[in-house]
């Protein structure tokens, strides 16, 4: 089969590699649609190390139809499916507890498993067996069923800050994560969604997904903004949804005393940042970082994007066949996207 393969840092390349074979258990499915997450770029710069092999075929954001079932599985030849690619190990302390997202023996597609920016993938047996994988509503397309893994990080990360009715939340960065934010944020009830984000195209993206306020840092005072729109005590809620070291300080400053702040974006190896603490004792501020997703966080995403709770339809912007997974690296790269898909027809 064709994938892209990662050979190594800032090497991918379309090439034959042989196609998977299923083991006792797994599932092999045929990837229609992957989107291009902002850690797959991290990954391809090697910026990201945690897990990575060389070669390999990453991608974690897909769906597709399956082409080939064990028995029993529940799943037949030619059914519509996403997957969840976090495989907890369901027996660590952490697993044990709920965090399953943190698990000290996680597994996951397109990191130490085989990734989706090929034209088949192999979904192991354990991941059927706790339950990753699932039909998709048939109303769905591909590229939207995908977003689901975005989409229940995002979950995950307002529920490590509680965001809920009569919030008022700040959210730094208009990518599609940030822009995920802004409409879960909405959903839960937050009374004001603010949005810091440098380029034009993305605060006009913001306004669209339900912003009420959109800044741009660079020309105006954003703490300024967010406390004249909070009555001059801060927000709630603050959400970092880009890898910028220097943001987690400045959204401290964001918040009202006992506000919430959450470091969702994932950052590069070595980033480092200095952080206010006396600003953190003295006004209360809770301060977490939020890694991936659970089952249920997926669960969750899906449900709220099958029922049209959550449009992620406007989200996808560029489309590129697999032959053109170059160009659609760049693409995501650049900025200009808000999200780039790879679809097989």
């Amino acid at each position: 089969m064709k994938a892209g393969l990662l050979r190594a840092p800032n090497t991918l390349e379309l090439t034959e590699v042989p196609d998977p074979r299923a083991e006792p258990g797994d599932l092999i499915l045929k990837v229609r649609a992957a989107t291009v997450c902002g850690t797959d770029i991290r990954i391809f710069r090697g910026r990201k190390t945690a897990g990575i092999r060389y070669p390999s075929v990453i991608g974690h954001e897909f769906a597709g139809e399956v082409a080939e079932a064990p028995a029993g599985s529940g799943f037949s030849s030619g059914d519509r499916v996403c997957v969840d690619p976090a495989i907890p190990c369901g027996h660590c302390a952490y697993c044990k507890t709920g965090a399953e997202n943190i698990c000290d023996n996680l597994t996951a597609i397109g990191y130490e498993v085989d990734g989706a920016f090929a034209e088949y993938v192999r979904i192991p047996a354990r991941a059927l067996a706790t339950g990753n994988v699932h039909h998709i509503p048939g109303h769905l397309s591909f590229e939207e069923a995908a977003l689901a893994e975005p989409f229940a990080c995002v979950v995950n990360g307002q529920q490590q800050v509680s965001v809920g009715v009569g919030d008022a939340v700040v959210i730094l960065g208009a990518g599609p994560i940030g822009l995920l934010h802004v409409k879960l944020a909405r959903l839960s009830g937050a009374r004001r969604v603010m949005v810091s984000e440098p380029s034009a195209g993305r605060r006009a993206a913001a306004t669209a997904a339900g912003a009420d306020i959109v800044i741009d840092p660079t020309t105006e005072d954003l703490r300024q903004v967010v406390r004249d729109a909070t009555r001059g005590l801060g927000a709630d809620v603050a959400i970092v949804a880009i890898g910028v070291p220097a943001l987690a300080n400045q959204a401290l400053g964001l918040v009202r005393k006992r506000g919430r702040v959450s470091l969702f974006a994932g950052f590069s190896v070595g980033d480092s940042a200095p952080l206010d603490i006396n600003l953190i004792h003295y006004s209360e501020l809770v301060l977490t970082g939020s890694f991936g997703l659970a089952r249920s966080h997926f669960e969750r995403a899906l449900d709220l994007i099958g029922t049209g709770r959550i449009d992620v339809k406007p989200f996808v912007t560029h489309r590129f066949g697999l032959p053109a997974i170059a160009e659609a690296l760049a693409m995501a790269e650049q900025g200009a996207a808000i999200k780039v898909a790879i679809l097989n027809p």
